[in-house]
């Protein structure tokens, strides 16, 4: 991957946290073609949602040749902004960059016309009024991110950091954006995946109940992992785990398990040259021509192609 600019819009009322997780993410490092900026309307102090002011050293011609544009989330929620940044927005998509949004910023995006016909998050407690405003977007508030291609939105705060370690991932592949998690102390992911090399996150709208063993089952990939085994780990009924699971991560345990092994699999195909079937072998997938078939379902892609589309990418040391 070439060079590649990101830009991240800052605007009136902007909330630190939506503001520092690109900054964060996409921060200049040896071996990563990011080339970070921060704009706003126009030059100089933006005030925060938190009374403090961020200083911006470009205004919105700054969007002109960014291939990437992030448009953090701001308060109060809804509320108009200049016509001058839909119309930057909007140049800017018709000239091919991707354009992602955390939390309310997703308003911009849909006031825009952006998400028109699409679907779309935001944070939950604003998705019954961006649905209102914009009965044309599918609004979906059950969910940590969604990506549309050109144009991605996440849900609150931390769900951002799902959102730009799904964009790292989607540009670099699976070990690029672990390793920036790492950095973070963040989990590199908090599901599986599906086509376009694009994982699917989900929901958890009652708590991370079951973090420890979906972590747990993550260090046993190598082993069988039957439902049961879960539920015992977890110390539930095997209803009322399968109930919980879904509500956590919107997949059954053993989707979300078929998942994990395929990313598994993304990581070693990256960084080693082992041969598929060994591959196949270490993440629990049996057969090299097992592998290649939930590879070709999830991703659309066979083992091979992923391997030369992503291998060789430099790895970051901590």
């Amino acid at each position: 991957m070439s060079s590649h600019r990101v830009t991240v819009l800052v605007l009136d009322g902007a909330l630190p946290l939506d503001v520092g997780i690109p900054t964060q993410v996409f921060h200049p490092r040896d071996g990563l073609p990011y080339e970070l900026t921060v704009c706003g309307v126009a030059t100089g102090t933006v005030p925060s949602s938190e009374g403090f002011g961020y200083a911006v050293p470009q205004g919105l011609d700054a969007l002109i040749g960014a291939d990437t544009i992030i448009v953090p989330g701001y308060a109060p929620v809804g509320r108009p902004i200049p016509a001058t940044v839909y119309e930057a927005l909007r140049r800017a998509h018709a000239r091919g960059s991707r354009i992602a949004s955390i939390c309310y910023g997703a308003f911009a995006l849909a006031d825009a016309g952006l998400l028109e016909g699409r679907r779309a998050t935001t944070h939950w407690d604003a998705a019954e009024m961006l649905a209102l405003r914009h009965p044309d977007i599918l609004v979906e508030p059950n969910v940590l991110f969604v990506d549309e291609g050109s144009v991605l939105t996440s849900a609150g705060v931390a769900a951002g950091i799902d959102l730009c370690l799904h964009i790292v991932r989607r540009d670099l592949g699976v070990s690029v954006a672990n390793d920036i998690a790492r950095r973070l102390v963040t989990a590199p992911y908090r599901s599986g995946g599906q086509a376009q090399y694009l994982p699917r996150s989900s929901p958890a709208p009652h708590g991370d109940t079951l973090a420890a063993t979906r972590e747990w089952a993550l260090t046993r990939l190598h082993e069988p992992l039957a439902v049961t085994d879960l539920a015992k780990h977890a110390r539930m009924s095997l209803r009322t785990f399968m109930r919980r699971f879904a509500e956590e991560t919107g997949d059954t345990p053993l989707q979300w398990v078929l998942r994990a092994r395929v990313d598994a699999a993304r990581a070693l195909l990256e960084t080693t040259k082992l041969p598929v079937d060994q591959i196949a072998e270490r993440v629990g997938l049996g057969t090299g021509s097992n592998l290649r078939l939930h590879f070709r379902r999830i991703l659309d892609v066979s083992p091979s192609e992923y391997r030369a589309a992503f291998s060789g990418r430099t790895i970051l040391t901590p």
